[in-house]
């Protein structure tokens, strides 16, 4: 739930070059619910997305993706006033991204309302995930908090802060904190973590938010893996370093597989795992949602890195 549009991503001989100088994209659908999506229906989970697209040409490629893709679409409504959001990226590898987001004043996923979606069917699909960009704006705000109050199987509450998109960036914490107690398990980097709550060391952060409700927080840290924080106490997954290419996508494969392995009740430590390499091999690609593995190349993955 949340978050869709297309990413427009510098060809492969633009790469290193600000926006100013780039003249040449590659067109892919993007957005947290865009790529999640795709990324659980590649690891053959049965997936929809609620979001919305504008009634142009960018809406279709993104509406013709997901259904090629296997992706339920049957709440992806197209807004007929406004158009569908875009991302322009610049690829810096190893370590340096930056997005410039067209969404503002507001863009189509930001008008989700609860008259969109069949909320008393969303409340019974065994896994929802919601994101922080949902609540930067009304009425996806709210949608989203209805959304997480009726649902009755496990709720996965991504942090997903990204300040420029917040009117008020102060207001991203008060909001984060509200979805945290109807979240059944949260996900972000160290530094999410640590955003969402104020607090400057990730254990003391984790055990903040454990404390409103959620079971388990994963904290990713890149190629370093990811820590597990419970109320019990932390445990650590190794990650997989690999040659970066583009780090945008990595959180959302991380996602997709997490969410794969917690439906097959999969071992905590395997599950992570599988989570990691998604991340890995996303991140070894120019693409976010195009480049989502499947299970046999996740597993091929593993085993190349067995030991």
């Amino acid at each position: 739930m949340g978050r869709v549009g297309v990413d427009l991503y510098p060809t492969p001989d633009q790469v290193r070059r600000p926006l100013s100088r780039i003249d040449r994209y590659d067109r892919f659908v993007g957005g947290f619910a865009g790529n999640v999506a795709t990324g659980l229906a590649r690891l053959g989970i049965r997936t929809a997305i609620a979001s919305r697209v504008g009634d142009d040409g960018h809406g279709r490629f993104v509406h013709d993706f997901l259904v090629a893709e296997g992706v339920g679409v049957q709440w992806l409504v197209v807004d007929t006033e406004l158009r569908t959001a875009l991302a322009f990226c610049e690829v810096w590898p190893p370590d340096r991204f930056p997005i410039t987001f067209y969404r503002t004043p507001t863009c189509p996923d930001w008008r989700l309302s609860r008259t969109d979606l069949d909320l008393e069917a969303m409340a019974q699909v065994p896994l929802l995930y919601v994101t922080g960009t949902g609540l930067a704006r009304s009425p996806s705000r709210e949608t989203t908090i209805e959304a997480m109050t009726k649902h009755t199987g496990r709720t996965i509450f991504d942090l997903d802060h990204r300040g420029v998109l917040w009117e008020h960036a102060e207001n991203y914490r008060l909001y984060a904190m509200l979805a945290c107690r109807y979240a059944d398990v949260v996900v972000g980097n160290s530094e999410e973590v640590m955003v969402a709550t104020g607090v400057t060391d990730e254990r003391a952060a984790a055990t903040a938010i454990l404390s409103l409700g959620p079971s388990i927080v994963f904290a990713k840290r890149g190629q370093d893996g990811c820590a597990v924080h419970e109320a019990a106490g932390t445990t650590e997954v190794r990650g997989f370093p690999v040659q970066v290419s583009n780090g945008l996508g990595a959180g959302d494969a991380f996602a997709a597989a997490l969410g794969y392995g917690l439906l097959l009740q999969l071992p905590l430590e395997r599950t992570v795992a599988l989570a990691n390499a998604a991340g890995a091999m996303v991140a070894t690609k120019i693409p976010c949602s195009a480049a989502m593995p499947s299970l046999s190349e996740l597993e091929a993955f593993l085993e190349e890195r067995r030991g």
